[in-house]
């Protein structure tokens, strides 16, 4: 079997992950389709442009998930950089001020800053141009909010402001200790932290919040097999891990292995590949499933 042929993600057959990643791309031109032909839910309308951005940075995934080239991945980029600067342009003559900075917030809203960092990570694995670095930052904002995040963006953006504390120390307290660490220390602690990556995620949001808004929208979809394989699974991948081995030089031999490292997204050609069986939580995907799917876009911009 050809190398193509086989997919990056252990989870999933290949009819799951062709059938979702189209699914994903169909659903992102449906959604641009009700955009042009008008919104009748004004006031939902930037929301759901930023569900668009989203869903492009989601299909990022599903792509390297499936074994996609990573050259090919990067095209999907420009997409969402316009989905989101529609949803800001409109946000801005809808939502108030307090509303948009708790959505743009990375000391406030955990999503928002997990987003961010994929974005990121994805901006600059997957070297995209300076046009779209310069959008991207532009878009996200919080300079010199945090003290990971911001050293990642100094990687490509040298005047970046590196901000004096970590935002969400449960889940990033450990890749800090990889960025201040000698050199010869980085390799293990970079393993460290990725080991203890996606449990770190869980409920490290801000307490102030709701607990349904302390941990990644995402996170869900990685935890529990059964219900992941019933859709909306794009993979559970570490790009932060990634993106910081790649600025800092790490040899990061040790990481190659782990089920949640997109070594790919550094330099393709390394990641471990598996061959196509199925889940055995994995439903047969019909045609009206996929149809009863796209209605609730039709149904969410007509709510008053």
């Amino acid at each position: 079997m050809a190398v193509a042929e086989l997919k990056r993600d252990p989870r999933g057959s290949m009819s799951y992950w062709n059938t979702w990643t189209v699914f994903s791309e169909s659903s992102i031109d449906a959604m641009w389709r009700q955009i042009n032909e008008g919104v009748e839910n004004e006031v939902y309308k930037p929301q759901f442009l930023f569900d668009i951005a989203r869903r492009h940075a989601d299909l990022l995934l599903y792509r390297h998930s499936r074994g996609d080239a990573v050259q090919a991945i990067a095209s999907k980029f420009d997409g969402l950089l316009v989905a989101w600067e529609e949803s800001d342009r409109v946000g801005a003559k809808i939502w108030d001020k307090e509303t948009y900075l708790l959505r743009r917030s990375w000391a406030k809203n955990l999503d928002f800053y997990n987003l961010s960092f994929r974005l990121i990570g994805m901006a600059i694995l997957l070297d995209v141009p300076d046009s779209q670095w310069r959008r991207l930052l532009a878009l996200i904002g919080n300079n010199g909010e945090d003290a990971v995040l911001n050293t990642v963006i100094a990687y490509r953006s040298p005047g970046r402001v590196i901000g004096s504390h970590v935002c969400f120390p449960r889940a990033y307290k450990k890749l800090h200790q990889v960025l201040l660490a000698e050199p010869c220390d980085r390799p293990a602690l970079l393993l460290s932290y990725l080991e203890g990556w996606f449990e770190g995620l869980e409920g490290a949001g801000c307490g102030d919040l709701d607990r349904a808004f302390r941990t990644p929208y995402w996170w869900k979809l990685c935890a529990d097999e059964a219900h992941v394989m019933k859709g909306g699974y794009f993979g559970c991948w570490s790009v932060e891990a990634a993106v910081v081995a790649k600025a800092l030089a790490i040899d990061d031999d040790a990481c190659l292995t782990h089920v949640n490292y997109p070594v790919d997204l550094l330099a393709d050609g390394r990641s471990p590949r598996y061959v196509d069986i199925a889940s055995p939580f994995e439903p047969a995907v019909e045609a009206d499933d996929l149809a009863q799917r796209k209605s609730w876009l039709s149904r969410i911009l007509k709510r008053k």
